[in-house]
């Protein structure tokens, strides 16, 4: 490395795509620094503050929070100008956002990627699944993600594997939970299909974790690190040589002559401004705060896309009491689903759908529900130990569509501690879930039907899934997208995105592997270049 730099790349933000994107580059020998405006947190203080803290519902709650570096519950953090409030579940902390998700971790399918193509809405990604593929399996291999090889994940009952895989999951399936068994032996019959989800929570020894115990707290931390989270590869970034600087809020890029970006500039807790450089920038730091990086500093938007196109799975919920005790709440919080509305001609007339089965002890939700009806006493405590064992929660995503007047922008009036913009969002949902809500809503009531349920919420509204699409748009016209197939900005060719906001179609499964394989690509570029 030349000493004109502080490094080969610098990689904004520390979650699993930025840290994969920096030990894929450390591998083949190039300097990295990765700049995390959050903090390192050991493990045990995370579950620390989770058993200490009153408000269990809140997944953000056991996590800093600092003025400096707020989690997007905290008041101000979003402004909301649409009709949709939208508050997904951000975390500011070396690691990021995967300390707690569900660790879900699918591929999208060849025709999520062609579906204007294919079904005259939306846009198409300008990289085809095959092209894809050879990335999907070494950030499967990296994340030590558990899965089926057999089955047809495209949810039309096809027989064995689909879509086609090089190499097989790292780690087999877990065993199937009674809850999903007897859900599964009941709904099949009916036509429903269901998968297996993989994830990314182990459950046998993987690169240093530990095979899961069943402990059914992924959200809000893995109390083990079976769960895969993004501070492992953040740690293998140490041991390999690269620098992770936490307390470092990047708050602009800056240009040179030739319409390179030549350096980060980023501020500390006590107002430090500090400036490096690098032969090539990778800014990580997740579908909300990229888009806002780039438009604070004026890079990268010749699009006029820049924040534009914001999806979320935006999503609705079931829960009914079943007729027979299920026991859920034991094992993994999300084992699989029913996928039925997940690819077909109907994504013509209205969204895909997934229903998610539920599976965290819904004892705080039983009990709330509850007292709300005025139920106290003996008769509470009755009614908790029979609910619990009967109740069913499905979460439902829908796919939304791209479109611009949806979007993330920094604010013009707030400003957090270090006086850098907060976020003002406009969000609002579409005619295309519309449709979508009323196929999802007849499947409810099958659903209650077959299980002879008793139904306490058919109709939640619509909900945040935390799965940021489309902030920073590929495709391939430099007038309509931000980055092209590469993940590499169109106006800046050492500038990469590494972020699920690169992905122009959503789909109905959960972003992060495919923000991880895209990282690992674009890594692989950016060192045949550097």
């Amino acid at each position: 490395m030349s000493t004109q730099y502080d490094a080969d790349v610098i990689v904004v933000g520390s979650g699993a795509v930025g840290s994969n994107a920096a030990y894929e580059l450390l591998k083949q020998g190039k300097s990295v620094i990765v700049l995390e405006s959050g903090k390192w947190i050991p493990r045990w203080k995370i579950v620390e503050n989770f058993r200490s803290s009153p408000r269990k519902g809140n997944h953000n709650d056991p996590y800093p929070n600092q003025p400096w570096a707020p989690t997007s519950f905290s008041p101000d953090y979003i402004e909301n100008t649409g009709s949709f409030k939208f508050l997904p579940g951000m975390l500011r902390l070396v690691g990021g956002t995967t300390w707690h998700w569900a660790a879900a971790t699918w591929r999208f399918l060849p025709n999520d990627m062609k579906l204007r193509s294919l079904y005259g809405v939306g846009r198409d990604w300008p990289i085809s699944y095959d092209e894809l593929e050879p990335y999907y399996g070494r950030a499967e291999f990296n994340l030590g993600v558990a899965g089926n090889d057999t089955q047809d994940q495209s949810g039309q009952g096809g027989a064995g594997q689909f879509p086609h895989r090089s190499t097989p999951y790292p780690v087999p399936p877990e065993a199937e939970t009674y809850y999903f068994q007897r859900l599964k032996a009941r709904l099949a019959p009916e036509g429903f299909n269901f998968i297996h989800e993989p994830n990314a929570r182990t459950n046998q020894p993987w690169d240093g974790r530990p095979g899961c115990s069943g402990n059914n707290n992924c959200m809000p931390v893995c109390p083990i690190g079976a769960m895969y989270s993004g501070d492992v590869h953040a740690k293998h970034v140490v041991k390999m040589g690269g620098k992770v600087i936490e307390d470092a809020t990047v708050y602009k890029l800056e240009k040179g002559s030739d319409g390179k970006i030549v350096a980060a500039h980023y501020r500390t807790s006590d107002h430090k401004d500090i400036r490096l450089t690098a032969r090539y920038f990778i800014i990580a730091a997740n579908g909300l705060e990229t888009p806002k990086l780039l438009l604070m500093s004026d890079v990268a938007n010749s699009s006029d896309q820049v924040g534009r196109n914001l999806m979320d799975h935006t999503g609705m919920g079931l829960q009914f009491l079943a007729d027979e005790p299920l026991w859920p709440g034991r094992g993994q919080v999300q084992q699989g689903g029913i996928f039925n509305w997940r690819d077909g001609e109907f994504r013509r007339e209205h969204s895909a759908i997934k229903h998610a089965l539920t599976n965290t002890v819904p004892n705080r939700a039983i009990t709330q529900h509850l007292l709300s009806q005025g139920i106290v006493g003996p008769e509470l405590d009755e009614k908790i130990k029979d609910w619990a064992a009967r109740w069913v929660d499905i979460s439902s995503v829908f796919e939304l569509l791209p479109n611009p007047e949806n979007r993330i922008q920094p604010s013009a009036i707030r400003k957090d501690a270090l006086g850098i913009p907060t976020m003002t969002i406009h969000y609002n949902t579409d005619d295309y879930i519309e449709r979508g809500a009323v196929k999802a809503k007849a499947d409810y009531a099958k659903f209650v039907q077959t299980m002879g349920g008793t139904v306490i919420n058919d109709n939640t509204g619509w909900q945040n899934r935390d799965h940021i699409m489309g902030t920073v748009i590929m495709g391939n016209d430099a007038k309509t997208s931000v980055v092209d197939k590469d993940c590499r900005s169109w106006d800046h060719s050492n500038l990469f995105m590494a972020t699920t906001g690169v992905i122009p179609a959503c789909g109905v499964v959960n972003p992060t592997l495919t923000g991880v394989a895209f990282a690992i690509r674009a890594a692989d570029i950016i060192a045949k270049e550097v």
